[in-house]
């Protein structure tokens, strides 16, 4: 069976995403990986074994164009209050809180918050299928 291990995602300054990572969701660089062209950087928490690989591409100066496909990144917590006023006081913008429920129950409370290259994390509290 397949196992997920890692997502990537383009960014232009390298320093400016692993900050905002770490400050954010507590990643660190678990692996950091030159090439003559690009580098990758594997971050990764003690919370699992997922990391997100970070792709550097040498001599890029133009913001990527994320398209119309890309959706999210997802991260849970075990308190969404919280960890919402957190990146508010470190100044990372979260949108604002949203209750989704469907027949009459809780299926998901969540917010968004951007990184410095424009995508869009999803934080959800722990719940139901979003453990």
């Amino acid at each position: 069976m397949a196992k997920m291990i890692h997502t990537m995602i383009r960014v232009l300054d390298e320093a400016r995403s692993v900050e905002f990572y770490n400050k954010a969701f507590g990643l660190e660089i678990a692996d950091r990986v030159a090439f003559p062209t690009f580098t990758l950087i594997y971050l990764s928490n003690a919370e699992t074994g997922f990391e997100l690989e970070l792709t550097v591409n040498q001599g890029r100066s133009e913001p990527y164009v994320l398209g119309e496909a890309y959706g999210h990144l997802a991260v849970s917590v075990d308190e969404l209050k919280d960890e919402h006023a957190r990146l508010a006081a470190l100044g990372l913008n979260p949108g604002k809180i949203v209750e989704l429920n469907r027949d009459g129950k809780l299926f998901a409370l969540l917010f968004f918050v951007t990184d410095p290259d424009g995508y869009k994390i999803e934080v959800v509290q722990r719940h139901g299928r979003f453990q």
